[in-house]
């Protein structure tokens, strides 16, 4: 691998993750070398090198392999820089960083890193660090039972829920403790990305006898993040085999989603099946309470390491109450204060935090439309547009028309004869006939009130 491979890599990132990501995240990074099997890229901060193991870690190992690189993982490593570089990176620090510790952790007893996967965890992602709240009791309840490493009743264990809502802060949480806790077991924990290329790698040195052998020794697997290979036709097959033979001998397997797995129409049904055997558990929204509490946690963890940190009242909540996209962009709009406030030497007042976070904060304030309701409504249900605002009374028209008058009504401020007009010229009271009707189906039919759920975080994000 030399520095023009890199070179075309980069070329190949840049398609792949587009011009403001490539622009904010690809281009500071620079190539090291390759030793074990291992690729090491130097970047300019923690912040960004956590940022980017996170969010395009995955794509730039594949990238790396298919320029023909023989490697089974990236290592980032901080380059040394002058204070005024510094400055100019905390000042266009984008919202969802991560905390700043770039991950790279060891391999536990027991794991031969020839045979096993490496399982990179984030240090900062423990139960210690981890903010209980209503949203997520129910998961952080089941992650606690598997992290103690002994029998549970519940195999698999399945956590979904939108972006920056804590699924993978639990997955490696349990990892973390079940080393501790159970360090003979072997517990490999990666993306459903590296169990595709992993095994696509098998495919193509014809070894995929060793690939199943690894995988099939493994005390608990655990697979973040599985829509990723939804509609990979052979990596479910494989998958699914890999799956069933660690069940069979009574290995614990954990695994993440976006969806629940019964709304995944790519997944292959037979694993769909499988996975709803065991707990599915769904990590909610944050509500203005859980986010607070991440905050006040933070800012705590932080003055251990900066005792002279001082923040004005009000801020906190301010900026819980208004950034309420998830919990990345919540703690990556704290970090930046905390970099501004360390690099200019002041307090965190209230006008600081609007001027330092205008973006973030003028990203909450968009306004969802009416039309975007009926197009994402329309979608969902894979209707057209004039089959919503036609006169049919079928069910599976009348049930979706009557969902979003019922969203029109929640996530915009129009009043219902203002809706009423927007969906073919109804009256008003047709339009709090059906806002009534989907509230009352809300709390007795589960899937009106996943439907309601997703449609409003897809058209809230």
């Amino acid at each position: 691998m030399t520095h023009d491979d890199w070179g075309h890599v980069r070329g190949e990132l840049l398609k792949s993750v587009g011009k403001n990501n490539f622009s904010a995240w690809i281009e500071p990074i620079r190539f090291g070398s390759v030793a074990d099997r291992t690729a090491h890229l130097t970047v300019p901060t923690n912040f960004i090198g956590t940022w980017v193991s996170q969010h395009f870690g995955d794509v730039i190992l594949r990238h790396l392999i298919s320029a023909g690189a023989d490697i089974d993982r990236v290592e980032f490593s901080v380059a040394a820089r002058d204070a005024a570089h510094k400055a100019e990176t905390a000042a266009s620090l984008p919202a969802e960083t991560a905390p700043a510790h770039v991950a790279s952790a060891p391999v536990a007893p027991g794991h031969s890193p020839r045979n096993l996967p490496d399982s990179v965890l984030n240090p900062a992602f423990t139960f210690s660090n981890f903010v209980v709240g209503k949203p997520n009791e129910l998961a952080h309840a089941a992650a606690r039972r598997v992290a103690e490493g002994g029998a549970v009743s519940f195999n698999p264990l399945f956590l979904y829920g939108g972006v920056g809502l804590g699924k993978t802060h639990l997955m490696h949480a349990i990892a973390w403790a079940l080393r501790t806790n159970k360090p003979d077991l072997k517990v490999v924990y990666l993306s459903a990305e590296q169990f595709m290329y992993r095994f696509i790698r098998a495919l193509r040195d014809q070894d995929t006898i060793s690939f199943k052998e690894v995988f099939r020794s493994i005390d608990v697997l655990m697979v973040d993040d599985v829509q990723f290979i939804a509609g990979k036709n052979s990596t479910q097959e494989e998958f699914f085999h890999t799956f069933n033979a660690l069940v069979e001998l009574g290995k614990q397997i954990i695994i993440s989603g976006d969806r629940a797995p019964v709304d995944m129409e790519e997944l292959d049904s037979r694993i769909a099946s499988r996975l709803q055997c065991g707990l599915v558990v769904d990590l909610h929204p944050t509500d203005y309470e859980l986010r607070l509490g991440i905050l006040q946690q933070k800012v705590e963890a932080q003055r251990e390491r900066t005792p002279d940190l001082r923040i004005a009242p009000g801020v906190l909540e301010f900026v819980a109450h208004r950034v309420s996209t998830n919990v990345r962009v919540l703690e990556g709009a704290l970090t930046r204060l905390f970099a501004f406030a360390d690099l200019i030497g002041c307090e965190i007042t209230m006008d600081m935090t609007q001027e330092c976070l205008s973006d973030i904060l003028r990203a909450t304030d968009r306004k969802v439309t009416m039309d975007e309701i009926i197009k994402k409504t329309c979608e969902h249900y894979h209707l057209r547009q004039s089959d919503l605002m036609s006169p049919s009374r079928a069910r599976n028209i009348a049930r979706p028309r009557q969902m979003a008058m019922y969203l029109c009504k929640k996530l915009t401020s129009r009043s219902l004869p203002e809706i009423g007009r927007k969906f073919g010229g109804r009256d008003h009271t047709t339009i709090l006939h059906g806002v009534r009707k989907i509230e009352e189906l809300i709390s007795v039919d589960n899937q009106i009130a996943e439907d309601a759920e997703l449609l409003r975080r897809m058209l809230e994000a």
